[in-house]
């Protein structure tokens, strides 16, 4: 028996719509970056790029457990000697881009490669509820039905 590989052009990518709002971030992370690699299909195959087009809506609305809002604390240089910044969860949630901080839970649970790369650009997070991929018609994808523990209310 062999083993199947699959081709390139064997590849169906659908396009999913997924609400963040009330979603925990981590559980809403690792299905997204699931779909994204396609390790959801039965005939995944590592070397191809068989994950689906992902867009995730009311990522501003997103829930985290805990006291994690407060305290996590994403970092990033300025290149300059001495130029670490930092900053919280809830600081960039309530900033300018709070998509970022779903992006980033995402990002960081794909391969960093050339095909993880790939794979992220098939990812499209919007803070709001609207988006401009109408035309794609893409399916609801429900997590909070998946298990009830992924839905926290205020």
């Amino acid at each position: 028996m062999k083993t199947y590989s699959m081709k390139t052009a064997e590849v169906d990518k659908k396009w999913l719509l997924v609400d963040a709002e009330d979603v925990v971030l981590g559980r809403l992370a690792s299905v997204v970056a699931t779909r994204l690699r396609g390790k959801h299909k039965p005939g995944y195959t590592p070397h191809i790029d068989c994950g689906d087009h992902i867009i995730v809506i009311n990522a501003e609305k997103v829930r985290m457990t805990g006291q994690k809002r407060a305290q996590r604390t994403y970092y990033r240089h300025t290149g300059y000697p001495g130029g670490i910044k930092s900053r919280t969860a809830d600081q960039i949630l309530s900033g300018k881009h709070p998509e970022r901080v779903v992006y980033k839970a995402i990002e960081r649970m794909i391969p960093r490669s050339r095909m993880g790369r790939q794979q992220m650009r098939n990812l499209k997070v919007y803070a709001g509820a609207e988006h401009p991929h109408e035309a794609q018609q893409p399916e609801a994808l429900d997590l909070a039905a998946m298990n009830p523990k992924n839905k926290r209310s205020a």
